[in-house]
């Protein structure tokens, strides 16, 4: 079993901010692989089922992002999984707008959802894409900031979201190494294969 968990914020108010980019990524997945994300459990809505065959499932954590590791404690212990059978999407303020971030594990940086999770959990050992949207102007609050959409960087953002989803897939079906060599980069190139 491999759980995919995006955070974001649960509700139409941030459905296109800078904090619910993984969402957009986990829609794209869910339409792709024909499952629904509807299903009510562990403080999440979840889509079931076999990818590739393996047993996914998609994850959205229905807490609000500074409250995310209540529902990903929920889904380890539902599901039985380590946190290395996890990969978690997440915003990231400190990569540039329209790039990615693979790791195998790694710390909280200025991200609340991750310090909830490290924090709950007890561990920072959870494979991750982090999904670059910049860091805010000097004029901007950063609360605002990542409550704000992308304006005319949103083509830029759409790509990202699908290259984001080409990693998900990548690693499901081959793994954290081969997902960090092929999408580790600065930009859309396509990845060799």
């Amino acid at each position: 079993m491999l759980a995919i968990i995006g955070l974001g914020n649960p509700g139409a108010a941030y459905e296109k901010t800078r904090h619910n980019v993984a969402w957009q990524v986990l829609d794209i997945l869910s339409k792709k692989y024909s499952l629904p994300i509807n299903k009510n459990r562990c403080k999440a809505l979840i889509g079931e089922g076999l990818v590739g065959g393996q047993r996914v499932a998609l994850i959205k954590p229905q807490t609000y992002m500074n409250l995310s590791g209540e529902s990903v404690v929920s889904i380890l212990n539902w599901h039985k999984i380590q946190p290395q059978e996890v990969l978690i999407l997440s915003d990231d303020i400190d990569l540039p707008v329209g790039t990615i971030r693979i790791r195998p594990h790694g710390g909280a940086g200025t991200h609340n959802g991750w310090r909830s999770i490290i924090e709950l959990t007890g561990s920072d050992r959870f494979p991750r894409i982090r999904i670059g949207i910049g860091a805010p102007p000097p004029q901007w609050d950063l609360k605002n900031w990542v409550l704000s959409g992308f304006g005319d960087q949103q083509i830029l953002m759409e790509e990202t979201y699908n290259f984001a989803a080409e990693a998900v897939d990548c690693f499901i079906k081959h793994g954290i190494d081969l997902a960090m060599n092929r999408f580790n980069k600065r930009d859309h190139e396509k990845p060799a294969i």
